[in-house]
């Protein structure tokens, strides 16, 4: 934890710039609300200001956005025929949520991003689907204010509270390490059961 705060508070506001970006972007395993999460820790800290952080992140997250949108405008299906494995979806899913923006842009932007599976390719498929780009970038903007101010009160919720944490958690990771294998061994064991049941 301290490791990654010092790195995170080395790169100061270019490092959530680029977080920010590559979050929009949708790149698979990307920890973007972690990064978000530790700049929160860092403002409790005074470490980083709140406003400001704020600010790059909703920009950062604009521009990548941005691009992933004009990516799915210009290029459209035959990116995702030949990069679409990269952004962890298949050309078939994404013929199944093409129709989704068409309901409701509003809806689809706002609550689309926060489904896994769904959110990466939010703004791809605003541009696949024509979107007009004003309101994708309203209804985007919208979306960046609530999810990184969210991500901020966490981050400084739990900053404040670290040592109360640490004090709690320290004592009793063996027992948490435990009680995590088990429940990894238990969603295994239902799975093989399940797929036998299938078969």
């Amino acid at each position: 934890m301290d490791l990654i705060l010092t790195y995170l508070t080395a790169l100061g506001l270019s490092g959530i710039g680029v977080g920010m970006v590559l979050e929009a972007l949708g790149v698979p395993c990307f920890p973007g609300g972690i990064v978000i999460i530790l700049a929160g820790f860092l403002c409790s800290q005074g470490r980083m200001e709140f406003q400001t952080v704020l600010v790059v992140a909703m920009t950062a997250y604009t521009v990548g956005s941005i691009i992933a949108y004009f990516i799915g405008k210009n290029f459209g299906e035959p990116f995702f025929k030949r990069y679409g494995r990269y952004l962890g979806v298949g050309f078939q899913e994404l013929l199944d949520k093409q129709n989704l923006p068409a309901r409701s842009a509003g809806a689809f932007i706002l609550l689309g991003r926060f489904v896994p599976g769904v959110g990466n390719l939010t703004p791809y498929l605003a541009g696949l689907v024509q979107l007009p780009l004003g309101w994708f970038l309203f209804y985007n903007s919208l979306f960046a204010i609530i999810w990184a101010s969210i991500y901020l009160y966490v981050g400084m919720f739990f900053g404040n509270r670290w040592p109360a944490i640490v004090a709690f958690v320290q004592p009793r990771l063996i027992g948490i390490a435990i009680l995590g294998g088990l429940l990894v061994l238990a969603v295994l064991v239902i799975r093989d059961i399940r797929q036998v049941r299938l078969q």
